[in-house]
């Protein structure tokens, strides 16, 4: 009998979705239920009910599985950033693993492919160097900062979340102190009236260097003097009080413009050996930890040897070229953003690597200006949107004929997908390695070795 919206069930759940929700079959159709975790049984609600598969409500945990725990974050159940912290880590990792190698075989039909044990994160708390907080009204004429619920723009409050450091939070408390002083009006996304619109927070986490920004609907902040003052007491290696300004009726959270009111327009942070100036709208790893060791496991793969070319599509501020442009010949960098490829050059010259050319274009422009210099990659890196690759960079990319592809992925399934395209051309997969950037969330990183077949 097919399940209906509102009927109460009991059941027990077998696995986890890549968004972090528990699932089950009961009497053969399968259920989705957030928050529940493999192991328990449970008392369900179903909320919604479709033909092949229904939607429930965890109501009460009546035996909790194996690696269920105590979720330690007051708002975890209302934010919508983590979804596993309510099972251990150990656990998280199994389901990350698993994910991907699923998503290689099922949607790559990479059956056999070999799957190194997933890179876990020394910790699973305090590790995001990044934070981008709505500011909304709070009471007694104050403001509130949090993040938004699911799928919604409703502000949940939150003190301080257990995956950013805590420089931030004491950040967050003083801005919120300065703000119910002297504060300018909250801004409305439904009117595009008032001024103040987020607070973005960055650590370098080498370093201890903290920037604090405030996006404004404007130029600028009354009392922004008091907010340095402010800022510079509370915060612990603070050195850069930057506004940003946006106003533009959109959902983008930055503008384009920045203006330093205390410090410096930057701080300074270290990665694999390299340093790299990191400003209000620059790429920078959200865990900078990981990223060092993600870009190791990507290097292995690379290989590049001395007098080799290594070219790296989707280069971004070219931090992953540039980790590894030493150990190789030369490093050619392709962007389609101007200002990612400038700070590309400029990471290059900071850290006096003279091998590395940044281009500013897509790949199909980039192979033509390798094949008009008479140039073929022995290395080709992709490190691509969420989206992955399009049919016609895969195909540019073979067409090169360089020795290995590495690909970097951070969503399993269009990975897959476009691991099975790259076989159609040649390029056989040899090695996968996930990697843990984002504990306690449903996000993985993959890293993959290709080899060109003989044909």
């Amino acid at each position: 009998m097919a399940l209906k919206k509102n009927q109460y069930i009991e059941m027990e759940f077998t696995g986890m979705t890549a968004e972090g929700a528990a699932v089950g079959r009961h009497q053969g159709e399968a259920v989705f239920v957030p928050l529940g975790a493999p192991g328990d049984r449970a008392l369900v609600k179903i909320v919604k009910a479709a033909k092949t598969h229904a939607f429930g409500r965890l109501e009460r945990v009546l035996e909790p599985g194996e690696c269920r725990r105590e979720p330690d974050c007051p708002v975890y159940r209302l934010c919508g950033g983590c979804c596993y912290r309510h099972i251990t880590y150990e656990e998280e990792l199994r389901i990350k693993e698993q994910r991907v190698r699923d998503a290689l075989e099922r949607i790559g039909g990479l059956k056999g492919l070999p799957v190194r044990p997933i890179t876990g994160a020394v910790s699973r708390d305090g590790y995001r160097n990044k934070a981008l907080l709505p500011i909304g009204p709070g009471p007694d004429g104050g403001v509130e900062l949090g993040f938004y619920a699911r799928n919604s723009h409703r502000i949940v409050p939150c003190e301080g979340c257990r995956l950013q450091p805590e420089e931030f939070t004491i950040a967050m408390r003083a801005f919120r102190e300065w703000a119910g002083e002297y504060g300018d009006p909250v801004y409305d996304e439904a009117i595009h009236k008032g001024r103040m619109r987020r607070l973005f927070l960055r650590k370098a986490e080498a370093t201890g260097e903290i920037m604090v920004c405030v996006v404004v609907n404007g130029n600028g902040l009354h009392h922004e003097a008091e907010l340095a003052e402010a800022m510079r007491k509370a915060v612990p290696g603070l050195s850069s009080l930057v506004i940003n300004s946006n106003t533009q009726r959109t959902n983008v959270a930055l503008g384009r413009r920045c203006r330093t009111v205390w410090g410096r327009d930057s701080i300074r942070d270290r990665l694999c050996g390299l340093e790299f100036e990191i400003s209000p709208l620059s790429f920078y790893q959200v865990n900078r930890s990981q990223a060092e060791r993600l870009y190791g496991i990507a290097a292995d793969y690379a290989g590049p040897g001395e007098g080799s070319l290594l070219l790296d599509l989707y280069c971004g501020t070219g931090t992953i070229g540039l980790s590894m442009a030493r150990r190789a010949g030369r490093l050619i960098g392709v962007e389609v953003e101007p200002r990612a490829v400038e700070n590309a050059i400029e990471n290059a010259e900071r850290n006096g690597i003279n091998n590395a050319e940044f281009l500013c274009g897509d790949a199909g422009e980039a192979a033509e200006e390798l094949a008009r210099r008479g140039l073929r990659p022995e290395v080709v890196i992709l490190d691509p949107p969420r989206k992955g690759c399009t049919p016609e960079v895969i195909g540019t990319v073979a067409g090169m004929g360089p020795e290995r592809v590495v690909y970097v992925s951070c969503d399993p399934a269009t990975l897959a997908r476009d691991l099975r395209e790259f076989a159609g051309r040649g390029y056989k997969a040899e090695e996968a390695s996930p990697v843990d950037m984002f504990p306690g969330t449903g996000h993985v990183e993959t890293i993959v070795l290709l080899q060109r077949g003989n044909s």
